[in-house]
């Protein structure tokens, strides 16, 4: 069985992956207070993922999936 923690990573870098996500999009729907779900961070120290800043705003920052990430999927 796998670990359901890389379950959810990749339901999280598939959905990313999938249509271009903004930052408050992506915090909206992946945000967890519990700290042994933390795949945003986890995704992010890892390289998984980028965020994409467009302006100085938050509202159009984009969150993206890396080329690790991909690689990550494919694995």
């Amino acid at each position: 069985m796998q670990d359901p923690h890389s379950l959810a990573t990749r339901a999280f870098l598939e959905w990313l992956d999938a249509a271009p996500r903004g930052y408050e999009e992506t915090m909206a729907g992946w945000r967890s207070s519990c700290p042994r779900l933390a795949l945003w961070e986890d995704a992010l120290a890892d390289g998984l993922i980028r965020i994409e800043p467009e302006t100085s705003r938050m509202s159009t920052t984009r969150v993206a999936v890396t080329e690790a990430g991909r690689n990550w999927l494919r694995g």
